[in-house]
């Protein structure tokens, strides 16, 4: 996570096609994502996303909502692959592990 925080300035930062489009969706701004990574924690780690290592996160949007945003990471760039507000009928009270999910 420190890694992550240390890199989360705007221009070390790509945004997927994908991702653009999903934020635009949901009305999430890259400042949400800047937000949710710099007090977020990790909370599912996928070493062996292509091209890079991810993570999902659990942090706060700007507008105090938890949102879960999925990133990658060479150790010289974030890549964000999307985000979004976690629906609370998928996820613990917490929001850190997937109902259903052992």
């Amino acid at each position: 996570m420190d890694m992550l925080q240390t890199l989360c300035r705007p221009e070390n930062i790509e945004i997927t096609l994908h991702a653009a489009k999903r934020l635009e969706q949901r009305g999430i701004k890259l400042n949400d994502v800047i937000n949710c990574i710099m007090k977020g924690e990790i909370i599912e780690q996928y070493p062996e996303d292509y091209p890079y290592p991810s993570c999902l996160i659990l942090g706060i949007a700007l507008n105090d909502q938890y949102l879960h945003a999925v990133v990658g990471s060479d150790q010289k760039r974030i890549w964000i692959v999307t985000a979004y507000y976690p629906d609370r009928n998928k996820w613990s009270s917490d929001l850190k592990t997937r109902l259903g999910k052992e």
